[in-house]
């Protein structure tokens, strides 16, 4: 990552990341396929469910985030023994903060969900899933993490087969779980939720198993008082920025779900389709997001900046070529994949609509996430939160609201193309202007 051509390093260490965030994403679109064909109302109950369950995975991501910028920092100083101490450090700290977050939403099922604008319909359905999966989050972290202290020593290869082992437990037992075989009869929804539950249980015993024996990247044991201490402040001054910076997403999520919510379920379940659709397509993004900070920290640790302005920029060109194209797939194939997703009309059109629209600002949305992602890689977290409150609330959310008032939920739609290409644009600017201020 130091002195290899910058193109190929990344195109090397993302590849094997878009194979695994094909199986990683491929969690929420089987459970979207298999639930919806158990009907509306359940379809409807697992999009209200996905802000909530984003927000933990977001503390997820932000931990895994402080954790890549940590590491792979001191790996670029060649402090290899403190390294393997923050990876131990990381991995304790974020399993007790996600079993903390997941106790109190676990008590507060029933009155967060009526917020969120769930109904007598969908209620029983949304308690159901969430009761078990609030558990099962416990174990999600573990591989999550575990994948960023990977990514920090610049091995992308082991979190792709990590995140495809969990992606094909999931699909292998959703349909026996949620419908049944033979003689049992399935569970429903729930089974959804127990497919996850068994699949984060393997990965997290699989990462601890590489991470500890086959790569020694952490210790069974933890770091003495003062190392534990002292990692746990580093990696939590970007990780708790960081994961704040992406829990807004979901916040924002639910807010735009609850607008959506308005115009009636046949809309709520077609925008939780379009979201996950949106994982789906926005998946090299995801990964490049993944890939480019581990670069970007130890050529910051190398002191070698040039190598860092120029990946980022290479990165914003490709994202933006790259999501045109997938834009025009999703467009031609709208109708195909709407009617794959959801059996009433009005529900299929929306769907539709959604993905004639949305998608053409992904691209923009890539530069965006790029840029949060590198200025938590350079140790400037405060920085990224600041753009996230932006994007979210002063961009996105506003132009979906102010558009849905003018043109209804089609409106809402191009208000989430117009906030993402005024926020690509500030944060494209405030990159370039960070390094004119470093150079000077």
């Amino acid at each position: 990552m130091l002195t290899a051509p910058i193109g190929k390093t990344l195109k090397d260490m993302t590849i094997p990341m878009v194979m695994g965030m094909i199986a990683l994403m491929s969690f929420n679109l089987v459970d979207t396929f298999f639930i919806s064909l158990l009907g509306t109302h359940e379809l409807a109950a697992i999009s209200f469910t996905f802000p909530v369950t984003f927000t933990v995975i977001s503390l997820n991501i932000g931990l895994g985030i402080g954790t890549s910028a940590v590491i792979a920092k001191t790996i670029g100083q060649k402090h290899y023994h403190l390294a393997k101490d923050q990876a131990t450090t990381a991995l304790i700290v974020a399993v007790l903060l996600v079993a903390a977050l997941s106790t109190i939403g676990w008590f507060i099922i029933d009155p967060l969900f009526k917020l969120l604008g769930s109904d007598d319909n969908t209620q029983p359905f949304v308690i159901a899933y969430m009761k078990i999966w609030y558990f099962s989050s416990v174990f999600l972290v573990i591989p999550m993490v575990g994948n960023a202290i990977l990514r920090a020593s610049g091995d992308t290869k082991t979190p792709s087969m990590v995140m495809a082992l969990g992606g094909a437990i999931n699909a292998m037992l959703d349909p026996i779980l949620i419908f049944g075989i033979g003689s049992f009869e399935g569970w429903g929804i729930e089974g959804a939720a127990i497919a996850s539950l068994i699949a984060w249980m393997i990965g997290a015993a699989t990462m601890l198993y590489l991470l500890s024996n086959r790569r020694q990247l952490i210790d069974l044991a933890v770091p003495k008082s003062s190392a534990f201490v002292q990692a746990t402040k580093t990696i939590l001054k970007i990780g708790l920025p960081a994961a704040g910076a992406n829990m807004l997403t979901p916040i924002a999520m639910s807010i735009l779900t609850a607008i959506v919510a308005t115009y009636g379920h046949e809309a709520v379940a077609a925008f939780g389709v379009g979201s996950r659709i949106e994982s789906i397509a926005c998946m090299l993004v995801l990964a490049l997001s993944m890939t480019l900070p581990p670069f970007i920290s130890q050529n910051l640790g190398a002191s070698q900046h040039g190598r860092v302005q120029l990946a980022y920029k290479l990165c914003c060109k490709f994202v933006l070529l790259w999501q045109l194209g997938v834009f025009i797939l999703l467009a031609i194939f709208a109708p195909i994949i709407a009617s794959a997703f959801a059996q009433e009309v009005e529900v299929q059109q929306t769907i539709q609509t959604f993905m004639w629209i949305v998608p053409l600002g992904y691209g923009l949305q890539g530069i965006v996430i790029l840029t949060n992602s590198s200025f938590n890689a350079l140790h400037l977290p405060s920085t990224a939160l600041k753009l996230s409150v932006l994007r979210l609330f002063v961009f996105y959310v506003p132009c979906a609201y102010i558009g849905g008032l003018m043109f209804g939920i089609l409106g809402l739609f191009i208000g989430c193309v117009v906030g993402n290409i005024l926020m690509a644009g500030v944060s494209y600017v405030s990159f370039n202007r960070y390094f004119r201020t470093v150079e000077v």
